[in-house]
């Protein structure tokens, strides 16, 4: 089945809307950066990006989550906004639904949260 190219119009403007955001707030010079099937370890402050409520963080248990980037082991906006990272960089990710939980909850996280990292 073929659809007019207008019908696709209305759903490829949404799907290219959804994207992670980065704002770097501290970065380092390095040789080599983060790359998928590296073994990274994070600390994060996961917060709902309507209202800025924490729902987890890392500080808090005294340890960085260790994980290896690209492979499905956390979200999709963290196996793409944890690339191109050097040793001690800092940076906070807003990351929409389609990078996140989607539409299930998942937690103190409502369904279809945006999630400030």
């Amino acid at each position: 089945m073929r659809l007019p190219p207008l019908l696709l119009l209305p759903f490829l403007a949404f799907s290219l809307a959804a994207e992670v955001t980065t704002e770097y707030t501290h970065t380092n010079e390095c040789s080599r950066k983060t790359q998928r099937g590296d073994t990274i370890k994070v600390h994060y402050r996961g917060t709902l990006a309507s209202d800025g409520s924490e729902f987890d963080a890392s500080y808090k248990r005294g340890e960085p989550l260790e994980f290896t980037v690209g492979r499905g082991m956390v979200i999709k906006g963290w196996d793409e906004g944890l690339l191109d990272m050097c040793i001690g960089d800092k940076r906070k990710l807003t990351i929409p639904p389609e990078f996140g939980y989607g539409q299930r909850a998942m937690g103190a996280i409502p369904a279809g949260s945006t999630l400030g990292e």
